[in-house]
């Protein structure tokens, strides 16, 4: 069974999607109001923006460290 790369799922538009779908799919499936299905959209894509922000930048500063320090190494 293969591994699943959580860093590109939580980054990708399409889960997120996929996501929404559903749980608006559920939501509506049980009776709740097209308000709140637009409202727990919302705070669903808020959410996955967010956490796509930090992994990014989570990323970003990563490898800006690894060039620091390979940097560093070479001038020894």
């Amino acid at each position: 069974m293969k591994n699943i790369d959580w860093k590109a799922k939580l980054t990708s538009r399409k889960f997120w999607v996929a996501v929404v779908t559903f749980v608006t799919s559920l939501i509506i499936a049980f009776g709740a109001s097209e308000a709140v299905a637009t409202q727990v959209t919302g705070v669903i894509m808020a959410g996955a923006s967010m956490i796509a922000y930090i992994i990014g930048e989570g990323l970003v500063d990563a490898k800006r460290t690894d060039n620091t320090n390979n940097d560093e190494s070479e001038g020894e």
